[in-house]
């Protein structure tokens, strides 16, 4: 069951008071808002693993995959002996926007249920990607409470624990790792996880093999979204410390053709396919909202859901610019849509970013668009974009749920498998 931040920290707190002295709980720092951000500790050991979670406000399930690591440990806490570690659990990063985008799911919950009371950030509202320094943007509370916890810590490694909505699991690593490849797709396939082969994430980053990409040598730290914003990430952060960071991602609902091997013929026509998609949802939506396209809304409770929004109805050009210029040479010559799975992954991409700005306007506007002078309502339009593309999704690609139990599992033996290899054990 996917747990509230409230829910996550009464637990940990549960578990420091069963056994007091193996299990710490302190505050690592506060959100914009003034919320504590959860540290989690657990072992007595020299060398030190960290585990974020939470860092994105769509996805929490990587607080759930923390706790049953934790509780894993708490169970049988001589395997942090062994290791000679000390296990950190950052429970959520953003407890802001999982405040925003915190709601209950069914058991087998739909897409369509998924994107009602979608919230995820601007890019620059992500602590995960703080400004770099000639941004006059100063870095976010927990952007700075990230980096002074890897400054404390030098960690072994940092796992970074995600959950995209659609697709297949890949991890990223900022250096190799012998061993890990392999570990990670084992874990997938015990767990029957379809693997993306060339993630629409991780551009830049080097194809290693279906479902790993690793951040080449001497690649910029520097990373450039295609709104423009330019952010120095965390994950990079702690290589001065030779910490190693691996992002862990775990699909929501599970799409078997994204690892299909199968070569195509014309990767352009699907390239030209999907920015089309992109572009004229995104012209879609601009034509449902008319004048409120540009109007802010103005209860400022609502104004997040606005920002992300706008955003992301503003990137379709430079996503498709980053798609159709994408020169794979030198990142394991793992070009676009040149195989089925990789087409089929960008056909959910070209799907997603409009749909997550629609989902997003819907959660900015609502009923308030009611009473706007001069304005129609545009609540029923929104709704029917909302649940029209989100079944539209999970039809065209056969989108199947996959239970928390199974998500959790990718990331707490993932961390589990990665930690034995990178701890010599």
């Amino acid at each position: 069951m996917i747990l509230t931040v409230d829910e996550l920290t009464r637990a940990a707190r549960a578990m420091v008071v069963a056994r007091p002295g193996v299990v710490r709980l302190r505050s690592a720092g506060e959100s914009r808002a003034g919320r504590p951000l959860w540290l989690l500790s657990i072992g007595r050991g020299e060398r030190q693993v960290l585990t974020v979670a939470g860092a994105h406000a769509n996805e929490p399930v990587g607080g759930v995959s923390g706790l049953a690591l934790a509780e894993e440990f708490v169970r049988d806490p001589g395997v942090l002996e062994v290791w000679g570690c000390t296990w950190h659990f950052l429970l959520c990063l953003d407890p802001d926007g999982a405040a925003l985008a915190e709601r209950r799911f069914a058991e087998r919950p739909t897409l369509e249920e998924y994107y009602r009371g979608f919230y995820r950030p601007a890019f620059a509202g992500q602590p995960e990607f703080p400004p770099v320094e000639a941004d006059p943007r100063p870095p976010l509370p927990e952007s700075r409470a990230l980096t002074r916890l890897l400054d404390e810590l030098s960690p072994v490694v940092q796992f970074s624990l995600h959950g995209v909505e659609a697709g297949g699991s890949f991890l990223q690593l900022t250096r190799p790792v012998p061993g890990a490849p392999h570990a990670f797709r084992a874990v997938a396939a015990e767990l029957e996880i379809p693997l993306e082969y060339r993630p629409f994430d991780g551009m830049g980053w080097f194809v290693d093999s279906p479902g790993v990409l690793v951040r080449p040598d001497g690649s910029p730290a520097d990373e450039r979204d295609p709104s423009g914003y330019t952010s120095r990430s965390t994950w990079t952060y702690p290589l001065r410390h030779g910490t190693v960071s691996a992002v862990v991602e775990a699909p929501l609902w599970s799409v078997a053709a994204v690892s299909d091997p199968s070569r195509l013929a014309d990767p352009g026509r699907e390239i030209d396919r999907a920015s089309e998609i992109l572009l004229s949802r995104s012209k879609q939506l601009e034509e449902v909202l008319g004048p409120l396209a540009d109007r802010p809304p103005r209860d400022p409770a609502r104004l997040p859901f606005y920002t992300a929004a706008r955003e992301l109805m503003d990137i379709g050009p430079g996503v498709v610019d980053t798609w159709t210029t994408h020169d794979a040479r030198g990142l394991g010559d793992a070009e676009l849509a040149t195989t089925v799975g990789n087409s089929v992954s960008l056909g959910i991409a070209a799907r997603r970013i409009p749909l997550r700005a629609a989902a997003m306007m819907r959660g900015a506007f609502g009923d308030a668009t009611t009473g706007v002078s001069g304005t129609p309502d545009s609540t029923p339009a929104l709704d029917a974009l909302v649940s029209d593309w989100s079944r539209e999704l999970g039809a065209t690609f056969d989108a199947r749920w996959v239970p928390v139990h199974r998500q959790t599992a990718l990331h707490t033996r993932t961390m589990h498998r990665l930690a034995q290899q990178l701890l010599g054990t």
